[in-house]
């Protein structure tokens, strides 16, 4: 296993559009949302492991999350903990981890994943993984994994490649917003789009030089704790410090205004896991599609849902469709699926009370 190999696994999110399950007590990543008697972050974790050492795989959160990264990942020491005090997109985190990553191994090649999406076919990964970190360790870019689309989703980003480049690592022309339906459809008909996964690799040399680029403030805030980091000093520093960084995402930041960046279309299958839709595809059906996680179920004229119950609980459904059916302690959430992006609203709502 080379031991230049780094990796980021960011598991600071709530997965609100995920309630009641997720909450902000115990967000999406620390369930087993797909019923496989792991977690999500437990998988991701395991796959990344397979071609990075254990012990350089970072995992940054939130420090009310503390326990619960240590409690999931027993192999993890807390030094490997990233803590945010507060929330400021992706931007600082990447900066901050990249710097600690820089003192430890200058010559280190990082990817940067998020800890809740599902990818099938992890061999496919890994050897992508693998020739996105050849490319780096030659060249100075910075990369990006994109999905090829299969419908036109509203709810993803998407990188425009150049249509007449015919290699197999693209440069990216730039980065798309979450479109409309139309200009999704558009996207996928010009067969030049992919689907952004938020996966990001680059030698740790190259995305400090970005951010030196790009966003010098934020290095000089976060160059002022460097003899810090890696000690027992560096978390009172942060706590101390991490506020003032700008709250910008590194797509913002530093992706969107850069001329060397790069994307391989990737070869596994992807889905982010964003929302209930979005499980139930990657969730079994019966006859007609429903997916069921820990229910016991009779139905009658019902197709299309997902229910999802705890404790092996008898449900019965008769003339319902295409809605999400969620039984979590002392809530039940039945909601239409085509509404599902409103669940949030509520979790946020609950929040605030």
């Amino acid at each position: 296993m080379n031991k230049n190999y780094y990796a980021i696994l960011m598991a600071g999110g709530v997965g609100s559009r995920f309630w009641p399950v997720s909450t902000v007590d115990f967000p999406k990543q620390f369930h087993d949302m797909l019923g496989t008697g792991e977690t999500l972050i437990q998988k991701t974790f395991s796959r990344l492991s397979k071609i990075i050492p254990a012990e350089n795989i970072l995992i940054l959160t939130n420090e009310r999350y503390n326990q619960l990264v240590l409690e999931q990942l027993p192999q993890v020491k807390q030094d490997q903990v990233i803590l945010e005090p507060v929330m400021r997109n992706t931007a600082p985190c990447i900066l901050f981890a990249s710097l600690k990553i820089q003192k430890q191994n200058p010559d280190a090649l990082m990817v940067v994943a998020p800890s809740d999406h599902w990818i099938e076919d992890e061999e496919q990964f890994i050897a992508n993984l693998e020739r996105s970190f050849e490319c780096c360790k030659k060249d100075n870019v910075l990369m990006t994994l994109g999905i090829l689309p299969t419908f036109p989703n509203t709810g993803y980003g998407y990188i425009e490649f150049n249509k007449l480049d015919n290699n197999p690592i693209k440069k990216v022309v730039q980065f798309r917003e979450k479109p409309n339906y139309t200009t999704a459809k558009s996207f996928i008909q010009s067969r030049n789009f992919l689907w952004n996964a938020g996966i990001f690799i680059w030698s740790v040399q190259s995305i400090i030089e970005a951010f030196d680029t790009f966003l010098p403030e934020m290095v000089s805030l976060f160059e002022k704790g460097k003899a810090y980091y890696n000690t027992s000093r560096e978390q009172e520093f942060i706590n101390e410090h991490y506020a003032d960084a700008e709250n910008i995402s590194i797509d913002y930041a530093v992706l969107e205004k850069a001329k060397n960046v790069y994307v391989l279309p990737a070869t596994f299958d992807w889905n982010d896991l964003g929302t209930w839709g979005s499980l139930h595809e990657k969730l079994p059906k019966d006859e007609q599609f429903n997916a069921v996680v820990n229910a016991t179920m009779i139905l009658e004229n019902a197709s299309n849902n997902i229910i999802r119950t705890e404790g092996k609980k008898l449900v019965v459904i008769n003339g319902l469709s295409d809605f999400i059916i969620v039984d979590k302690d002392d809530t039940l959430l039945i909601f239409p699926k085509e509404k599902e992006q409103e669940i949030k609203k509520i979790s946020t709502l609950l929040d605030k009370k």
